[in-house]
């Protein structure tokens, strides 16, 4: 990974070659050989920049509709109604404002505040015989839900199908890395992780020197499942060479990316790669949505570095709560 300081001023790739892909479903259907060299192409391009699409994942249309629309009439309602829902202090779900979070500060780059608001939401329940403190009052902290006709259900039905596809996608990364299949499986059958809905409201005037939708930013946990609004532009993705390339659109699929953890987790062979989101010219005056599942082992969870690396090993939850504090304090 670069330097922040040697990247600061990178040019952008405007050229969009094909983007990588993922077919979760010939993944499925394949048989050990073909697995083995699907997952062969997951660990090179997880070891260059961590990024690809998700086709053949098997989410329902009807329950991705359904999340679209209620986050639409969302973040839609008037800004003293949505404050409604903030989070309490040190709480990291509700709904937060334009100008709440700048996200390249956790790279350690001053910037003006991102240009987006967003609604966040954790764990749907929380495991029999949870007491730990922290765990309860972080990760397991109650979502503050909006007054919204079957927002709730909607939100709840599309997390659940991130779950699973997580699963699905951890066990393409054990096979990418010459594990079996279900080596994951232990440390992500109670996962701790949450679901963000965001919005880049439409421009009407110029943004602040430095200030993005999104500033340049890595994730912390294992994996992000992305979800753009179809058809909208503007992700992009710090190539190995230094250059900034836009995300294209991609119809029906999800965008994944490995985070911070899993390049721990790999002792290091995979890359947790910088992205940002920028607000293209034909782009300004348009409204740009988007849901980010990210997706995090157990609170309890000790995730050794694979290869037996110097690195020490960390505990899951309070690992991604030092993160979250680092970031926000």
């Amino acid at each position: 990974m670069p330097d922040l300081k040697e990247t600061a001023m990178p040019k952008t790739d405007t050229s969009q070659p094909d983007f990588p892909l993922l077919d979760l479903a010939a993944f499925a259907a394949a048989d050990a050989s073909g697995k083995a060299k699907i997952a062969a192409e997951v660990d090179r391009i997880c070891i260059e920049t961590g990024f690809l699409a998700i086709t053949g994942h098997g989410v329902p249309q009807p329950v991705i509709d359904a999340i679209w629309a209620k986050a639409r009439g969302f973040f839609d309602l008037a800004p003293e109604v949505k404050h409604r829902v903030g989070p309490v202090p040190g709480a990291p779900y509700g709904y937060l404002g334009p100008g709440t979070e700048a996200l390249a500060k956790s790279r350690g780059e001053d910037t003006p505040p991102d240009l987006k608001e967003s609604f966040n939401g954790g764990p749907l329940s929380i495991p029999p015989g949870e007491t730990d403190p922290d765990a309860l009052a972080f990760c397991y902290a109650p979502t503050p839900w909006p007054d919204m006709l079957d927002f709730r259900a909607a939100w709840c039905a599309y997390y659940t199908e991130m779950e699973a596809l997580a699963v699905r996608i951890m066990e393409v990364f054990a096979v990418a890395l010459n594990l079996p299949q279900d080596h994951f499986t232990p440390f992500i059958d109670t996962p701790i992780s949450a679901l963000r809905a965001l919005n880049y409201p439409a421009q009407d005037s110029a943004p602040k020197e430095n200030q993005l939708r999104a500033g340049a930013h890595t994730d912390y946990g294992s994996l992000t499942i992305l979800l753009p609004e179809p058809g909208s532009r503007g992700l992009e993705i710090l190539t190995p060479e230094g250059d900034w390339r836009g995300v294209p659109p991609i119809d029906g699929a999800f965008v994944i990316n490995i985070g911070d953890l899993m390049t721990l987790w790999t002792a290091g062979r995979w890359t947790s790669t910088l992205h940002r989101v920028v607000t293209p010219p034909d782009w300004a005056t348009k409204r740009r949505m988007s849901l980010a599942f990210f997706h995090q082992p157990n609170w309890h969870a000790k995730i050794t570095p694979l290869s037996g690396a110097a690195t020490k090993p960390v505990t899951s939850g309070p690992y991604l709560m030092s993160k979250f504090a680092a970031a926000n304090g």
